[in-house]
C-alpha cells in the first residue's frame, strides 16, 4: 500500500514577486525525505524557524513544488485541488483564521454571530460527527429545550442537566465532551480559547484522511487539549487517518505518537517511529527534544563566534527575508507573471524593460 503521506528530497524556497526564487537565495527546506502511512502520528519538531510550518504549508497544497516530491493519499498536493475540497486534506494552523474569513483577517471569527451559525453553516458534514465534536453544547440546548417544556417538574430538569457534565478523562472518548463548546457563544465577545475551539471544530466537521496541524492547541485549556487528542488519536486508530503535529507543547504527548521528525535549519535531523529514538528511552519526550534544542542552539553560538574571529559575517546566508541584497537581484529580476503575484498589489508589466519603473522595483532596492 502506497504511503498517505510522502515527501521525496523536497527543497524549497520561498519566490520572489516575480514567481522565482531570488538569485542567491539558499534553500530554506534542503533535502526532506520521510513517509508516513495510514493511522501513523507524526510529532514535527524544530525550533523557531526551522521549517516546520514551511513543510506543513507545502503538504497542505499551499506551496507549489514539484509534483514528484510531495505526494498525499498518493496525489501532488498543490495541483490536486480536489484533496482539500473534498476535505481528505485538512492543514490547521495559526495562519487558518485567515483562510476562514469572510472579509479579512480573523474578521468573521470576532464578528457578532453566533458559533451555531459557523458550525452548522459547513455544508457536507455527517451529523454524528458534528454531534461528537460539541457533545457538551448539544447536551446544553436539550436541557434549555428540557427547561421550556418541564418548568413546573424541577427535579426532572435537573436531572437532565446532570447528565450534561463533563465526564472525566477516564470516560470513554465517545462520552466526553471533545471541544466543549456553546452553540450560543457570540464571537465577539468569546476568549481567544473559544474561538479556536470553534475554529478547530470547523475545520474538523469533515472525516480527513489526512490532517495537517501547526500549533492549533496553544490557546486551548488542559482539558480541552487533552481531549482533543485522544479524539485525535481515536481517529488515527479507528479510521486510518494520518496526522502531522508541529508543536512546542508537549504536556501528555509521550505516548501520543508513532513517529518523530526533528528539523532543523530546514534540514532533517532525524525521522524514525518513537520507539526508535534512543533518548526517550531514558528521558520524557520534553526533555528529549530540549536536550536538541540546546545542542542545536550551542552549536549555532559557536559557529557564529568562530565566524566572528575570522572577521566574517556571523551568517553566511546572502538574503533578507526572501529576497537577494544589493544589485545582483535588481539585474537578475525578470518578470515571469504578467504583473501578477500572489499576496501582493502590483503594477507590474510583463517585459523586463519596464520592471524597474514598476511599483514593485523599491522591493528589489
Amino acid at each position: 500500500m502506497a504511503p498517505m503521506v510522502e515527501i521525496n528530497h523536497l527543497t524549497f524556497t520561498y519566490p520572489g514577486i516575480d514567481g522565482r526564487p531570488p538569485p542567491g537565495a539558499p534553500p530554506l527546506i534542503e533535502d526532506v525525505c520521510f513517509s508516513l502511512d495510514a493511522g501513523q502520528r507524526c510529532l514535527l519538531i524544530g525550533a523557531n524557524g526551522a521549517g516546520k510550518t514551511t513543510i506543513l504549508k507545502i503538504l497542505g497544497g499551499k506551496h507549489m513544488v514539484d509534483p514528484s516530491m510531495v505526494r498525499v493519499l498518493g496525489r501532488s498536493a498543490f495541483h490536486d485541488t480536489a484533496l482539500t475540497s473534498s476535505g481528505d486534506l485538512c492543514y490547521l494552523g495559526g495562519e487558518w483564521r485567515r483562510d476562514v474569513a469572510f472579509a479579512g483577517y480573523q474578521v468573521n471569527i470576532q464578528m457578532d454571530i453566533s458559533a451555531e451559525k459557523m458550525i452548522f453553516g459547513v455544508a457536507g458534514v455527517d451529523p454524528k460527527r458534528r454531534e461528537e465534536l460539541i457533545k457538551a453544547s448539544s447536551l446544553f440546548h436539550s436541557v434549555n429545550s428540557v427547561l421550556k417544556k418541564n418548568l413546573t417538574n424541577p427535579t426532572f430538569v435537573m436531572e437532565q442537566f446532570n447528565k450534561s457534565i463533563q465526564l472525566p478523562l477516564t470516560a470513554p472518548v465517545n462520552e466526553r465532551n471533545i471541544l466543549d463548546i456553546d452553540l450560543s457563544w457570540r464571537m465577539h465577545k468569546a476568549s481567544d480559547g473559544q474561538r479556536r475551539r470553534v475554529q478547530i471544530c470547523m475545520g474538523l466537521l469533515k472525516a480527513f484522511k489526512v490532517l495537517l496541524l501547526d500549533e492549533i492547541t496553544v490557546d486551548l485549556d488542559v482539558l480541552a487539549r487533552a481531549n482533543l487528542l485522544t479524539y485525535l488519536k481515536k481517529e488515527c486508530e479507528e479510521r486510518g487517518a494520518t496526522i502531522i503535529y508541529a508543536t512546542h507543547i508537549f504536556d501528555g504527548l509521550d505516548d501520543w505518537p508513532t513517529h518523530i521528525v526533528y528539523i532543523a535549519h530546514g534540514k532533517l535531523q532525524l525521522a524514525l517511529p518513537l520507539e526508535k529514538v534512543k533518548e526517550i528511552s531514558q528521558l520524557s519526550l520534553m526533555r528529549t527534544v530540549e536536550a536538541w534544542l540546546r545542542k542545536e542552539r550551542d552549536e549555532d553560538r559557536r559557529r557564529r563566534r568562530e565566524r566572528k574571529e575570522k572577521g566574517l559575517p556571523e551568517s553566511d546566508k546572502v538574503v533578507e527575508g526572501t529576497r537577494v541584497i544589493g544589485d545582483p537581484a535588481k539585474n537578475a529580476a525578470k518578470v515571469v507573471n504578467n504583473g501578477w503575484a500572489a499576496g501582493r498589489l502590483t503594477s507590474t508589466i510583463a517585459g523586463e524593460e519596464n520592471f524597474i519603473f514598476s511599483s514593485n522595483s523599491v522591493l528589489r532596492q
